[in-house]
């Protein structure tokens, strides 16, 4: 069974960085697409980047500019680097990826605190 392992939550003062990590468990299986969402309280789901196989990446308004998205394929890993970060930002982030049968899967999330 596929799993993806988040990494690099954690707690952080308004400014600082932060840089998540999703991998995946079975270095055979590569998905055309993975991105981040993030949850927090009383809120819903959101998306917060995404990246596809070939590079192109999108980002939700709220964190243009401050995050990057990214993969490593030969790793099969994705990346989130977060800059700036703003108490706002504070939520359950999760990775998501589809694989090529366009089954979803999901990690089991990392928080990431911003204070201020």
């Amino acid at each position: 069974q596929v799993q993806l392992v988040e990494s690099g939550g954690g707690l952080v003062q308004a400014g600082g960085s932060l840089r998540l990590s999703c991998a995946v468990s079975r270095s055979t299986v590569r998905f055309n697409y993975m991105s981040w969402y993030r949850q927090a309280p009383g809120k819903q789901r959101e998306l917060v980047a995404a990246i596809t196989s070939g590079g192109p990446t999108n980002y939700a308004d709220s964190v243009k500019g401050r995050f990057t998205i990214s993969r490593d394929n030969a790793q099969n890993t994705a990346y989130l680097q977060m800059n700036s970060l703003k108490p706002e930002d504070t939520a359950v982030y999760y990775c998501h990826a589809i694989d090529p049968r366009a089954f979803h899967y999901w990690g089991q999330g990392t928080q990431v605190t911003v204070s201020s």
